[in-house]
């Protein structure tokens, strides 16, 4: 046969021909038949709403333990959050890809989650890494956590990314609402219900929330009456200062003032005497006699100092006697040392 006709297939045999063939109405009749219903999507083992039902379970069966399980103990592990039915939703938004509530803060990091939970921050959700590792940080943070019965989610890597905003979170993290701020006659008012002389901590053009940490911590710690704080150019509470702050944020309370020299004038007429910290002093801050009454002592910036108003509307300057060649010392150092020496002072003069 001429042409490429010894090609496979160029020739088609007697009697075939394209078309139906006979019997093929009944072809593939059997993989037509239905299956049954569809399963609810909790029924099915891949589907996600399987996954945090099973979740569910297993939370639930951990409360009557008396513990939370890890992510990703048992067969499968929940892929999102809960859905927007559950009230434990950290932030109580809804919906898939939920964030933060707004003015929350985000901590991150097994260290920094484990030293907030124990020193009793406030705290509205932990989120837990999808089939994280457990460690004695991981089980302290999930005891931590049912003890004081916070909602507890377990989140993919990526979403816990983007909670985090790239920070570095080691697979947990949690979310500390919005400080609430006291007023400047809230301070006064502690005061008087302790017995005490008043003792304040005001700060000025401290904008480093760990400064603010360190002068709440050093201020719990001396018994301060309360903190101030201005409200522009300077450092609020966050969770970087609660963290600093060791828990001292939830005993001491701050109050943030539209004008600080107005709030240092309402002090004053309040009966305080108002002492501003400067390396360049006209005494020192041990021999400030004055402590045993009430006192606000004022700590400037470590660069800038106090400002000109501020300085101005001060009863004297005390400074720290430095023997070094360091030009000044940072505003948590400065509030603990001066703290220090009233609390000297005072125990002196009650002695």
């Amino acid at each position: 046969m001429a042409g490429n006709s010894q090609r496979r297939g160029a020739t088609r045999k007697a009697g075939s021909k394209k078309g139906a063939t006979v019997g093929t109405g009944g072809k593939n009749r059997r993989a037509l038949e239905g299956k049954g219903p569809t399963p609810k999507a909790e029924d099915r083992p891949y589907h996600v709403a399987a996954k945090r039902k099973a979740a569910a379970e297993r939370l639930d069966a951990a409360k009557g333990r008396g513990r939370r399980p890890v992510a990703g103990e048992g067969r499968s592990a929940p892929e999102t959050r809960t859905t927007s039915s559950r009230p434990s939703r950290p932030g109580g938004a809804s919906g898939r890809g939920s964030k933060p509530a707004a003015g929350a803060e985000i901590v991150a990091g097994r260290n920094s989650v484990v030293e907030a939970l124990r020193a009793g921050v406030p705290c509205t959700g932990v989120w837990v890494g999808h089939r994280i590792d457990a460690d004695d940080r991981i089980r302290e943070i999930l005891k931590l956590t049912t003890d004081r019965g916070l909602p507890l989610l377990e989140v993919t890597k990526p979403e816990l990314d983007r909670l985090t905003d790239g920070l570095v979170h080691q697979g947990v993290a949690i979310q500390v609402p919005p400080y609430q701020y006291a007023g400047l006659d809230a301070l006064l008012a502690r005061a008087e219900r302790t017995r005490e002389p008043a003792l304040v901590v005001a700060l000025d053009g401290v904008t480093d929330p760990r400064n603010l940490g360190a002068v709440l911590r050093s201020a719990g710690a001396f018994g301060a009456h309360g903190v101030v704080v201005p409200e522009r150019r300077a450092a609020g509470v966050t969770a970087s200062a609660w963290k600093v702050s060791a828990g001292a944020a939830a005993r001491v309370p701050v109050a943030r003032v539209t004008n600080l020299v107005r709030a240092l004038t309402e002090l004053r007429d309040a009966g305080c005497f108002v002492v501003g910290l400067d390396a360049g002093g006209t005494m020192e801050i041990g021999d400030l006699q004055l402590a045993t009454g009430p006192v606000v002592l004022v700590v400037g910036s470590e660069g800038k100092g106090l400002g000109r108003l501020v300085r101005e509307t001060c009863d004297v300057v005390a400074s720290i006697p430095i023997r070094s060649a360091v030009e000044s010392l940072n505003a948590g150092v400065a509030a603990g040392i001066s703290l220090y020496e009233v609390a000297r002072l005072r125990a002196q003069d009650a002695g």
